[in-house]
């Protein structure tokens, strides 16, 4: 066994391998994959292993489009059988919500060039006659879709990866994970010690446990999960080809052909944890005791589907343990506290994912980033608030309502709340309905009843006309909008400048009270964060950026030293805000402060220390609402006076409570981006409009790399447009993210962000764009239907920037 590595993968699931073996494609020989068992021990060797390309989260469904296309070639190449069989998948749709999300799906497949359509019940009845069509609604059909064989894709891995060189050691546990002074690691075992650069946590079941060896708690709880397959049946034999699999999953089961007779597997509402304090060590290809009556509403509606189905004999039953993290996304990515420890563990639909998992991770240790941005699956977006509790209850949502519709804006309520700050109570009594952001309760709207609740759906819910209403309260008088949960951090000492100019692509402020908006640089040259610096001393800043990118954003801050005597501290616990925006706000703030406010006083992106209601807070002339406006920063012990007092100050100009919802509409009107929507390491400044703050004259972290991109012409351009009303209001219906824009019936990009504009009358959405202007006309497939928009010239609310710095 070798005594050095570049890596070493620990677990020898599918995905450890897979990892492995894209390590070995991208370049990496000298690898190395520990397993405390045989291969596929665990959960890998039970799976029913289904591939399917589509998934909401269009990044997702780029990487399950690579693993479906891989497997065939992975059997060409190292000749080891996958054990493909692809008869197709027929996706049902019971709902008209069901519709919407199969509809929309089909579209962005058009657009990225995936073969998922439409097809009639006649065809699908042709294609697989055993299923029972009434009430059905529409039928997509994947040609694609199908299942592999476990043992053969993860040995078919494992055989790719050795062929490169890579060595992989069975009945191998690894017994300690020691990171030394030179930031490598030392990967204990029986066998020996290997010192390598990078441990990568692919160890399933046993992640916790892997990960605890390194002093790392990932929020993970398995579960147990069972399906059955059915004796021979004669509708099956007799069909002459191999039955597409069924996607139903309104009807919460999913089925395919299996030999002679069908495998149906469900995801039940009374489901039941398994090791909640640890993953049995001794624990293998073992299996627990059926338990069919836990799944029987799934079963019967099976059977009302596919009759057949009630009449087969049950060949086996398979209840074996999966395991889940708080939203059902793998956890991802290199630990930001630690250097060279990566984590991939919490997978579910692994046979879906594993290529395009393997060649992120792959990708992420060897090149620093992945070709996509997949901050859905980081693992930076849980920290230390998702407890066990947490965890807990949020993985027992995700199992319970697995094949729910995951709708635009849906906020779960399980295990909430997590984190909350001062005035949450204040803010429950006065209607709020709070979103999760970060851990941190949030208010989304205001309602005029405590205790009201979202409705979910595609169209139009309960919640948008009081959001239009905080809306035009805000741009007809003033607004107060809760912006704790933004990211804020304090810089301080002698080299605080320096290090800051180190790290951000624009110049920092040089005067005391000036502020300055900057982009952070991704290893690609993309943007990978945007900031708003202010300096608030001659060796003291406060750095303001994206809340839920926090933990994200260390990995990049850590890339700089910090000078001595120099301290960058994150101050979100610690402090509090609120943006303060509309027309009136000035007369409003004033009534609080003996400092001016008036324009030639406190001019646009200034800032100062002040009092407001006689609470010190850090006062900054920004607004993300594109109106005038001011964020007040203040200590989290003074918050709830400060929200009083302003919420006093509002009555007289009849100004109240805004929530994020309205925020959203707001920033839309005026075209602004946001972090994760139009800002992700997938954009180049020039295609997002901020090529004109990376100051090239000056060194900053990751500017070799923005030279290179900024050298380029736009790939695509971000955009903001206006859907057409007729189509707009046939629909009930706004965009929301992610809908695909065709031109002529070409694809040309896709909507970010999508809100109405309440203020001036419009529909909108931001969306990037290839080949198209101002004053063109295209196609935003909103609910998978064209709806007519035009690409605007300039933003309807404010175009000039008067409104904002007056």
């Amino acid at each position: 066994m070798r005594t050095e590595a570049q890596a070493v993968v620990i677990g020898g699931g599918v995905i450890g391998c897979s990892i492995l073996y894209h390590l070995t494609k991208l370049g990496w020989s000298d690898v190395v994959l520990l397993e405390r068992d045989e291969l596929t021990s665990g959960s890998t060797w039970h799976a029913a292993a289904n591939i399917h390309g589509l998934h909401d989260s269009t990044n997702i469904s780029r990487i399950q489009h690579y693993t479906m296309t891989l497997y065939n070639a992975l059997e060409e190449e190292t000749g080891q059988s996958c054990g493909v069989f692809q008869p197709g998948s027929l996706y049902l749709a019971q709902t008209e919500e069901r519709e919407h999300q199969l509809k929309l799906q089909a579209a962005k497949a058009k657009l990225y060039g995936m073969n998922f359509y439409e097809i009639s019940i006649d065809e699908a009845k042709k294609l697989n006659p055993l299923v029972n069509y009434d009430g059905i609604r529409c039928v997509m059909y994947e040609p694609d879709g199908g299942n592999v064989d476990p043992s053969g894709v993860t040995n078919a891995y494992a055989v790719g990866a050795r062929q490169r060189g890579a060595e992989i050691h069975r009945f191998t546990p690894v017994t300690a994970t020691e990171q030394q002074d030179d930031g490598s690691w030392l990967v204990k075992t029986p066998k020996g010690d290997i010192r390598t650069k990078w441990v990568v946590n692919a160890a399933g079941l046993w992640g916790r446990e892997v990960a605890a060896l390194a002093g790392v708690e990932l929020p993970l709880q398995p579960t147990e999960h069972q399906y059955f397959v059915t004796e021979t049946m004669t509708d099956v034999a007799e069909h002459g080809s191999r039955l597409p699999s069924v996607s139903d999953r309104d009807g919460e089961y999913y089925l395919r052909q299996e030999g002679q007779g069908l495998l149906v597997g469900a995801y039940e509402k009374d489901m039941k944890f398994w090791a909640e304090e640890g993953t049995p060590l001794d624990f293998a290809h073992d299996l627990f005791p059926d338990d069919l009556e836990r799944i029987e509403e799934n079963m019967m509606n099976a059977i009302e589907r596919l009759p057949a189905v009630g009449e087969a004999g049950i060949k086996r039953v398979i209840n074996g343990p999966m395991i889940w993290s708080p939203d059902s996304n793998v956890l991802m990515g290199p630990v930001p506290e630690l250097e060279g420890y990566f984590c991939c563990n919490g997978i579910i639909p692994g046979f879906s994912q594993s290529g395009g998992m393997g060649l992120m991770a792959a990708q992420w240790i060897i090149k620093g980033e992945t070709q996509y941005d997949m901050f859905a699956w980081d693992m930076a977006r849980f920290d230390t608030w998702a407890t066990k509790a947490f965890t807990k209850a949020r993985v027992q949502d995700q199992y319970a309502h697995r094949f729910a519709i995951h709708f635009p804006n849906e906020e779960r309520s399980a295990g909430r709340p997590a984190r909350t700050r001062p005035i949450y109570e204040l803010q429950s009594e006065m209607g709020a309905v709070f979103g999760l952001n970060a851990g941190w309760e949030h208010p989304l709207w205001f309602a005029d009843q405590p205790g009201t609740k979202d409705t979910n759906g595609f169209t139009r819910q309960n919640w948008w006309a009081p959001v239009g209403e905080e809306c035009k309260m805000l741009r007809d008088r003033a607004g107060i909008i809760d912006i704790s949960n933004f990211a804020k951090y304090r810089c301080k000492g002698p080299g605080a400048a320096d290090w800051l100019n180190a790290v951000f692509a624009n110049n920092m402020p040089k005067t005391v009270g000036r502020s300055c908006l900057t982009p952070l640089i991704s290893k690609r040259g993309g943007i990978a964060g945007d900031f708003t610096v202010t300096r608030t001393a001659e060796d003291e800043f406060w750095v303001i950026g994206s809340g839920m990118a926090e933990r994200y954003h260390k990995r990049f801050f850590k890339e700089v030293p910090l000078p001595e005597g120099t301290s960058f501290v994150s101050m979100t616990e610690a402090m509090c805000g609120f943006n303060v925006a509309g027309p009136k706000s000035r007369e409003m703030l004033q009534q609080l402060t003996n400092t001016s406010l008036a324009t030639e006083d406190f001019p646009f992106m200034r800032s100062a220390l002040i009092e407001v209601a006689g609470i010190e807070v850090l006062a900054l002339r920004v607004s993300f609402t594109g109106d005038l406006g001011w964020e007040l920063h203040c200590k989290s012990e003074d918050q709830l006076r400060l929200y009083s007092a302003l919420l006093q100050a509002g009555q007289p100009f009849t100004a109240g409570p805004v929530g994020s919802r309205a925020l959203m509409s707001l920033r839309v009107e005026k075209g602004y981006g946001s972090w994760s929507r139009e800002y992700s390491p997938e954009y180049w400044p020039q295609e997002v409009g901020l090529d004109r703050l990376c100051k090239l004259g000056k060194d900053f972290l990751n500017k070799s790399a923005a030279v290179s991109v900024l050298e380029n012409a736009a790939r695509e351009q971000l955009v903001l447009l206006h859907l057409d009303e007729a189509d707009v209001s046939a629909s009930n219906a706004d965009a929301t993210g992610g809908e695909p824009i065709f031109k002529n019936g070409e694809g040309i990009g896709r909507v970010t962000s999508g809100a109405y504009g309440y203020s001036v009358g419009m529909s909108l959405a931001l969306g990037y764009v290839k080949n198209a202007g101002p004053g063109d006309v295209v196609d935003v497939m909103v609910l998978g239907r064209p709806h007519k928009a035009t690409i605007l010239s300039e933003p309807p609310f404010d175009a000039d920037g008067a409104v904002l710095r007056g």
